[in-house]
């Protein structure tokens, strides 16, 4: 008798376990695939629009895990810790330092996570250091390529040209001092514009660290030391275009007057950029598509998933290097 009873709790046991584990299977089929985003930081007017996208075409599709590693790689390399101990099915990462990437690879590859870095590049060799590791952007070099053409088309009829000296005065406000993106945007932006007959010097280079507040401040500092020797003004992104804009305008520049005009070009076309080259308080900027990048990453994400290629039901390919994935630009002056 006393068996019997023994026997009994040990099956009652055993169906409790069973159903619990057939629950746990069931919750598990389910379920909505998880995938760990990793942004270096939210207030980011590009990267915002990338997230926004992201978020869209994911709803009701998958699970995303976002991070803002607030400009911090220390922050960023924790939240990354947490995506990989919760068993993510795939990361993004927008990593705050390129330099940090190789680390961050070799955590993914440890965890057999596939991994796609965007935005900010990590170099060929770090991404090939682990076969389910990739890269979507954009290439780097394009971006200052169209400015310069911008710039040139600017310039040609001589009317900017203050001292009519035949040399292009100018500012320039750089990203970072060694973002992939921010250097060649710099670089390629005045080269482009030599090859296509612009004589430049420049008067001034910020690295303003792509925010708004610390370009105007610079912009300030400039028109206070220059005046109307500045002739035109680069900026790495539309983000401290708007902030030099600002100071010029308190300078009482760029309001309208075309006598008191200084040409900007940024990148990015944000919103409040197009509506200042609406205004003409703004000369151009380089489209690059955060709708279209957000949407990407989610395909991207979703088919590594599956077990596919990234570029798998996509109208992309790869670049030379088999392992990066570039969204075009393009120009925007308004025309």
């Amino acid at each position: 008798m006393k068996g019997n009873i023994i026997m009994k709790k040990i099956i009652t046991i055993f169906t409790i376990f069973t159903l619990v584990f057939l629950a746990g299977c069931a919750k598990n089929e389910d379920s909505m695939p998880e995938i760990g985003v990793a942004i270096y930081k939210y207030d980011d007017t590009y990267i915002s629009t990338v997230k926004n996208s992201l978020i869209n075409a994911a709803e009701g599709k998958a699970e995303l895990l976002l991070n803002d590693g607030k400009g911090d790689q220390a922050t960023q390399n924790d939240q990354i810790d947490l995506l990989i101990e919760k068993g993510v099915d795939v990361l993004l990462v927008n990593v705050v330092d390129v330099g940090a990437s190789q680390t961050i690879v070799n955590k993914a590859k440890t965890a057999d996570i596939p991994i796609i870095f965007f935005n900010r590049e990590p170099s060929e060799a770090v991404l090939k250091s682990y076969d389910k590791a990739r890269f979507i952007g954009t290439n780097a070099k394009d971006a200052g390529v169209i400015q310069g053409e911008i710039i040139a088309e600017s310039w040609k009829d001589g009317r900017y040209d203050k001292n009519k000296d035949g040399v292009m005065q100018y500012v320039m406000f750089k990203g970072e001092p060694d973002n992939p993106e921010a250097v060649a945007r710099t670089e390629w932006s005045i080269k482009r514009a030599n090859e296509l007959g612009v004589k430049t010097e420049q008067l001034g280079l910020q690295v303003a660290n792509w925010d708004t507040e610390l370009a105007n401040r610079a912009m300030e500092a400039w028109i206070t030391k220059f005046g109307d020797k500045i002739e035109f003004v680069v900026a790495n992104n539309d983000g401290m275009a708007q902030g030099a804009i600002s100071a010029l305008q308190a300078a009482n520049y760029n309001k309208g007057d075309e006598n008191k005009f200084i040409p900007v070009v940024g990148v990015d076309a944000t919103d409040a950029a197009k509506e200042l080259i609406t205004k003409k308080y703004m000369t151009g900027t380089v489209v690059q598509d955060g709708e279209e990048m957000g949407k990407m990453l989610f395909k991207a994400a979703s088919n590594l998933i599956e077990g596919k290629d990234i570029i798998e039901g996509t109208d992309y390919s790869y670049d030379s290097t088999g392992v990066a994935v570039r969204i075009p630009y393009k120009p925007y002056t308004g025309m």
